[in-house]
């Protein structure tokens, strides 16, 4: 697994108890985003959490927090370990200026999946609140208007002495939930690193979390005019425009791929991605491997080689293990798993997308392409069985 703290063996968990209302804490006497408690003993209670081995995002959510709100509680004058700094605002100027820091370690993740790819941060840019980073190893896709806060945070690095620390920074929406991260590598420029820290930092930023909002599950698909979804479905010219398909319906993604079930879409056995990730590895095909965040979508595309499933404490964890990519998801909270086709000028161009028992898009998985060109033989060779069987692929 990878050495970033927030990464390794990730573990989802709904928080312990209800966040109740929000406080500004700039002399560290509340937790901003959560139930009223000091910081002070926010701190204490997160390092107890984190002595009995919890990661960070569940030790806060055993504590009732938010990762961000436990975050928070570090800023300012304490004797923990653990330490955080409020960062500015600037976030496409901030992840601009990381290219001369060299390889870093970007890391995006949601509630049953982590995606780890290391490389330089180049070719920035945004229109709006859209940004996208399209260097040759970090690929993303981001959402600013979900950046609430960042912290630069301090901590013991995994398995060194006390006084080994690592600097990461950590990127939080407004219910306090992890956007991105950023994690320096051993080829990082650590000088320029610090100097960056340095210049973001903003000690005197308040920050205030909103309690978290619980998303309903996707109810049945509501009645819609169907042939004329279908129409559209059948009209596109590039896959990107299936957002706004979407939206123009007023449906959600598996609501969609309900309606389209037979003509555009197959539901599949949750056991299609390891055995579609055994295949690419074996026979060499590259592939897209998509995973979001609320404000980002991480994305890796080429080859995968090691494939490592694993059982940890009854959790089932599908594991790629390759230099510069891990991915780690859990396999056993795959509740759906889907085949879509959307066309566009340039054919066909299929997915996997696997959905966890709330509806929550887990991870997508595509053929490795660039725009104007057609899809890979091999990526349509390896999800051939499942496109042949259709529905008899479905478990009882």
């Amino acid at each position: 697994m990878s050495a970033a703290p927030d990464g390794g063996v990730p573990v989802s968990a709904a928080p312990g108890r209800s966040q109740a209302s929000s406080h500004r804490s700039p002399q560290g006497e509340g937790v901003p985003g959560c139930v009223p408690v000091s910081a002070a003993d926010a701190r204490q209670r997160f390092a107890d959490a984190r002595q009995r081995g919890l990661r960070a995002r569940e030790a806060a959510h055993a504590i009732g927090l938010s990762e961000g709100a436990a975050v928070a509680a570090h800023t300012g004058v304490h004797q923990h370990a653990l330490r955080a700094v409020p960062l500015q605002p600037d976030w496409l100027a901030l992840l601009q200026a990381l290219e001369p820091c060299g390889p870093l370690l970007a890391l995006t993740r949601n509630q049953s999946t982590v995606h780890e790819k290391t490389g330089v941060y180049r070719k920035l840019s945004a229109q709006g609140p859209v940004g996208l980073a399209l260097g040759e190893d970090i690929d993303l896709r981001l959402f600013f208007g979900h950046w609430h806060a960042g912290f630069a945070v301090s901590e013991a690095k995994h398995g060194a002495t006390p006084d080994a620390m690592q600097t990461s920074l950590q990127f939080y929406d407004r219910q306090g939930t992890a956007v991105h991260k950023v994690y320096p590598r051993p080829a990082t420029d650590l000088m320029a690193w610090e100097q960056l820290i340095n210049r973001a930092i903003d000690p005197a930023r308040e920050t205030v979390f909103d309690p978290p909002t619980p998303r309903d599950k996707p109810a049945a698909a509501p009645l819609a005019d169907v042939r004329a979804f279908l129409d559209d479905w059948a009209g596109m010219t590039d896959t990107h425009q299936f957002f706004g398909l979407l939206r123009r319906h007023g449906l959600e993604r598996q609501q969609a791929f309900a309606l389209a079930r037979g003509r555009f879409t197959r539901p599949v056995a949750t056991t299609a991605v390891r055995q579609l990730l055994q295949g690419a590895a074996i026979d060499g095909t590259p592939i897209m491997v998509f995973v979001g965040s609320p404000g980002c979508i991480q994305i890796h595309t080429g080859p995968v080689h090691r494939i490592e499933p694993m059982e940890v404490h009854g959790k089932v964890w599908l594991n790629v293990l390759d230099p510069g990519f891990n991915l780690h998801l859990r396999e056993d909270l795959i509740a759906s798993a889907w085949i879509v086709e959307k066309p566009g000028d340039h054919g066909t161009v299929t997915s996997l997308e696997l959905f966890d028992a709330d509806g929550e898009l887990m991870a997508m998985f595509f053929g490795a392409r660039k725009p104007g060109q057609p899809e890979l033989q091999g990526w349509r060779d390896l999800l051939a069985p499942w496109r042949e069987a259709g529905a008899a692929a479905v478990p009882a």
